[in-house]
């Protein structure tokens, strides 16, 4: 019998010594592939088209553009130490909640947003509590780009109009580049928009480094420079500080419906590792230059510190970059609710009157709050560290922990090292309570105040912004 088996055999064994090879892929690949958010498709909308160089890019221009032009002014209240240690400190810390991030989404590779990953871990109800932070969260974003447009025309219009009209010029401009569908057809407007940027940042630096005495402070006789080593702020400008510091390199919570359209969302930390690497450095040597020549005479947003003809260079170069960051801070928003009210319907990828009605009234709608944002909370610093503490905290330290220890529950009864690490990011999420209540709570402070002596106008104030200093 055990003969007549192995004849059996033989004949319809597979000759392997000659013919081609053809490639393998190992099981996990394929359930990896098979559980994605997008498919690869032939017929409809193919979203799946980016590399992780271009991913890198479109993470560098959601983290740089905002952040470098907020810094400057945080590090006043916190003096050039403790500013640079909370730069540093807070991006490698926000580095490593991204890495967690990238492989939850990866682990649990059906979750197209943080929301989706929530709902893993703590059912429906939290899932939708977070959707509804994360919209927020981003159209508060797109609103700073909004607002940041609004500025830079006031700047090279020398104030020509109303600043709500420039506001809604900006809200049109940023709603008509984010309504592009995929975010691979506007990879080459980051790459244009973060160089304008950098290019726009780099214009300041040095405009700034040459001037005798800030643009802004008195042209003659003594004034205080504003520059401290070491500052002594109260707690509520310390907190609004480092929340908009924070705030600067918080928004990995984006890099996440990014990876869904990535060709090999395996190679989601190529680009988060580059990204972040340059973001610290940048935001590390232009801030304290900036911080060192202006003192607390540095604008917010910070382009206008030079002052003069250089003001106008500055945002002449930077209007494109501004228009992208609210544009990128917008698409992704729109495309968190555009998943969520189409998922498992036909209509996702599909080219129907429903697939374009719903994706165009996400963009359009949202960008309409993030305009009507910006004019209530019209400077630029403290609608980014209103951001920051009320919902990129939330998002960006406390679900991230949250996500690392549901996938490493065993570790509480591991060895010393694994526990300690168990602890320690029950830790992080407890610091992401922290700076939600407190930064939310010294940045309410300072608006209010703010009204309250007059030193900020009424909402929808046609005044001219591009001149503000805090």
């Amino acid at each position: 019998m055990d003969e007549k088996r192995v004849s059996i055999d033989n004949k319809n064994a597979i000759d392997i010594s000659t013919g081609n090879v053809e490639p393998f892929f190992e099981g996990p690949d394929v359930d990896f592939e098979e559980g994605q958010v997008f498919k690869q498709v032939k017929d409809g909308v193919n979203f799946r088209t980016v590399g992780w160089q271009k991913a890198s890019v479109i993470f560098l221009k959601v983290i740089f553009a905002t952040g470098v032009l907020n810094i400057p002014t945080a590090m006043y209240s916190l003096g050039a130490v403790g500013g640079t240690l909370s730069v540093v400190g807070w991006t490698l810390l926000n580095t490593y909640c991204g890495v967690i991030l990238g492989d939850f989404r990866n682990n649990h590779k059906n979750c197209h947003s943080i929301a989706d990953m929530s709902g893993v871990m703590g059912g429906k109800i939290v899932q939708e509590l977070v959707g509804v932070i994360f919209i927020i969260a981003y159209v508060l974003s797109s609103g700073s780009g909004i607002l940041g447009v609004a500025v830079a025309l006031n700047a090279l219009s020398d104030h020509a109009t109303c600043t709500v009209w420039f506001a809604f010029v900006g809200m049109i401009l940023v709603a008509a580049a984010a309504s592009v569908r995929k975010l691979e057809k506007i990879g080459w407007l980051t790459w244009a928009g973060f160089a304008s940027i950098f290019v726009s940042v780099f214009v300041v630096v040095v405009a700034v480094a040459v001037r005798e005495r800030p643009a802004y402070a008195p042209q003659t006789g003594p004034y205080e420079l504003g520059y401290y080593v070491i500052a002594h702020p109260s707690f509520s400008a310390g907190m609004t500080a480092s929340a908009t510091i924070f705030g600067a390199s918080a928004g990995t919570s984006a890099f996440l419906p990014v990876i869904s359209e990535m060709k090999n969302p395996k190679e989601y930390r190529k680009a988060l590792y580059a990204c972040m690497g340059f973001v610290t450095v940048s935001y590390t040597a232009f801030s304290l230059v900036v911080y060192r020549y202006c003192g607390k005479w540095v604008t917010s947003p910070s382009l206008g510190s030079a002052g003069g003809v250089f003001k106008k260079i500055a945002y002449g170069i930077a209007l494109f970059g501004l228009v992208i960051s609210g544009c990128l801070y917008l698409h992704i928003c729109a495309k968190y609710l555009f998943v969520r009210i189409l998922r498992n319907s036909k209509h996702l990828q599909l080219n129907t009157t429903v697939h374009w009605a719903t994706w165009l009234g996400c963009v359009w709608g949202l960008a309409g709050l993030g305009f009507v944002l910006s004019e209530a909370v019209p400077v630029y610093n403290w609608l980014a560290a209103l951001s920051g503490s009320l919902c990129f905290a939330p998002l960006a330290l406390t679900l991230p922990g949250l996500l690392w220890i549901y996938d490493h529950k065993p570790w509480i009864k591991g060895s010393l090292p694994q526990q300690l690490m168990y602890w320690c990011h029950w830790g992080l999420a407890a610091l992401g309570v922290f700076l939600m209540v407190g930064g939310t709570y010294a940045t309410a402070e300072r608006i209010k105040s703010a009204y309250a002596t007059g030193s900020l106008g009424a909402t929808f104030n046609c005044a001219d912004d591009s001149a503000t200093t805090l």
